[in-house]
């Protein structure tokens, strides 16, 4: 019985991954307390700049998540996009139906005679 694949520790990968994403935790929790009001008050595509930096921020966990720890970065090209490709269309589907509709709904409360009862 032949062994050919040598063992290695990924130690050293784990507390990069666990570093990595914690600064970028930390950067977020950061930025949700002072609410900076030059990324607060800014708006970009109907959303603040504030929104949009915990956006991308919490995008790029979840990619690093599923690259470091389902093992992404080992598999071919062609399975990489064919599992990142639906997330990234559902993901932007979810935010266009999340802007559209909560601009409505924001707009229906606030020119109608309907109340805010929640």
């Amino acid at each position: 019985m032949s062994h050919d694949h040598e063992y290695v520790s990924n130690t050293k990968r784990i507390w990069f991954v666990f570093a990595l994403l914690s600064a970028v935790t930390t950067v977020e929790v950061i930025l949700g307390i002072i609410k900076p009001g030059f990324l607060e008050f800014n708006h970009f595509v109907g959303l603040n700049l504030l929104n949009w930096i915990f956006y991308i921020l919490t995008i790029f966990k979840a990619y690093y998540i599923v690259w470091a720890f389902m093992h992404m970065e080992g598999e071919k090209s062609s399975l990489r996009w064919s599992v990142v490709s639906p997330v990234i269309f559902l993901v932007l589907y979810l935010l266009f139906i999340l802007l559209t509709e909560g601009h409505y709904i924001y707009g229906v409360f606030k020119d109608s005679t309907i109340k805010w009862n929640f």
